[in-house]
């Protein structure tokens, strides 16, 4: 598949920071990918520099083959949700996606199609300064709707939205992937872009460090630990030992397996007569990937908290 957002070797420097060094990815059709990344790890310059918001120093952004500041109707080829207050706080919300559509030479039919895709229904003609951060983040992805583009580029949509907006959030991603559309999602909440994106680029100090799907992803950090949950600790050990396996006591009744599948585990422990409660293969959450690839990335770290003496402590 053509790619619809291509970054090629982007490079962008504030005074002494070096925002950008390099970054390089591409935004497939089909598919939602995450963009994500420790503050300061680049990816808002990057969402400014592919809409041509601020200029790199080295390298290209193209949307669709081109330069966003290149096309006609930019609405058309590539939604963005950047800002969700950046918006006329006294004008109505309608009017607001109006003046937009008129921008782009769009019908006001097309604002009408919009409002309900992105669940604004009765709000729609209240002023928008009085938008709640999750409505207003309806109201830029209406906004972003407008041109019925094949991308989409959405910074932290998921930012004040009540449980109820953030599973319709993860569905409308998946349904619009499911389109044929490219969607580019900006995200610091790992368990929402587990079940919504197929794809991921993490960056740090404005560099790559993994271009891949979320389930390869998950896989690498899951390992191949299995846990065992068994009475008979000490002769699970000598057997699963002697099948090749490294293990671990981690309790009086628990081990933890390296070197064998879980269904190796359960064969190995019945020709054994071995009697156990639970053997169940290890899981890492995207949390846990994310966390320790981006470990040497972060930035800005806070000091260790401390107890009422004084003292460090170990968060609870």
């Amino acid at each position: 598949m053509e790619a619809a957002i291509e970054v090629n070797g982007l490079r962008k420097r504030f005074g002494p920071t070096q925002a950008l060094d390099g970054l390089t990815f591409a935004v497939q059709p089909g598919q939602v990918t995450g963009f994500v990344g420790p503050n300061g790890a680049g990816k808002s310059t990057t969402m400014r520099v592919i809409l041509g918001l601020d200029a790199p120093d080295a390298g290209t952004a193209l949307v669709g083959g081109q330069p966003y500041r290149s096309l006609r109707h930019p609405l058309s080829h590539l939604g963005s949700l950047l800002d969700a207050a950046a918006l006329q706080p006294s004008r109505s919300a309608r009017n607001h996606l109006l003046w937009l559509a008129h921008s782009q030479g769009l019908a006001a039919r097309r604002v009408d199609e919009v409002v309900q895709q992105a669940g604004l229904g009765s709000a729609i003609r209240r002023k928008a300064g009085g938008f709640s951060l999750g409505m207003r983040q309806r109201l830029g992805i209406a906004a972003a709707l407008l041109g019925d583009p094949p991308a989409l580029m959405l910074d932290e949509p998921f930012n004040g939205m009540d449980p109820e907006g953030i599973v319709w959030m993860r569905g409308f991603l998946r349904s619009l992937a499911a389109q044929g559309r490219a969607i580019l999602v900006s995200s610091h909440l790992m368990s929402e872009l587990e079940d919504a994106a197929d794809h991921l680029v993490v960056v740090g100090r404005g560099k790559v460090i993994a271009d891949t799907s979320v389930a390869e992803l998950i896989a690498a950090a899951s390992g191949d630990r299995v846990a065992l949950r068994t009475a008979a600790r000490t002769h699970a050990m000598t057997v699963l030992a002697n099948a090749g396996a490294t293990v671990a006591a981690t309790g009086l009744e628990t081990l933890t397996i390296s070197g064998l599948t879980a269904e190796r585990v359960v064969t190995l422990l019945n020709a054994s007569a071995v009697p156990f409660s639970e053997v169940s293969a290890h899981r890492a959450s995207l949390e846990e990937a994310y966390m320790e690839l981006t470990r040497e990335a972060v930035e800005f770290r806070a000091a260790p908290a401390e107890d009422g003496n004084g003292r460090e402590g170990a968060a609870r």
